[in-house]
């Protein structure tokens, strides 16, 4: 039994990043494919697709390079499932000064540190993405 599921997805993409992959696969879920996406709306990854597979969903991310250099230099996990971290809208972390992101699940969905800075909510932080 896997205890973090989105600790061991950061993982898979660093991973293919640091070997030059141009895409992966790995089972399929709801806050999986909403991290997903926010990364492919913000410009890190190429695409990111959701499908099933002999009955099983599976999630596809097409990662991307700029001059063969990944697009992601860091992706770090920040609230684990043994110490969760929680902001406020007004305390959420600028990443690089706002050149990264942080993704925070909010009780409006998962979104980024800039949009749910604006929406004016807090959240769970995810990760941060430079």
């Amino acid at each position: 039994m896997m205890t973090d599921p989105i600790a061991d997805m950061l993982t898979q993409i660093r991973n293919a990043l640091s070997a030059r992959k141009v895409s992966l696969s790995m089972p399929a879920s709801k806050v999986k494919e909403a991290i997903a996406k926010v990364l492919e709306e913000e410009g890190y990854l190429s695409a990111c697709t959701a499908s099933e597979v002999e009955g099983k969903r599976e999630l596809e991310i097409v990662l991307k390079y700029f001059e063969g250099e990944p697009v992601i230099a860091e992706l770090k996990r920040i609230s684990k499932p043994g110490l969760r971290v929680y902001r406020g809208a007004e305390e959420l972390p600028k990443v690089l000064d706002g050149l990264g992101i942080a993704i925070v699940s909010t009780s409006q969905g998962i979104m980024t540190d800039r949009a749910a800075r604006d929406a004016g909510v807090g959240g769970e932080l995810i990760c941060s993405v430079s």
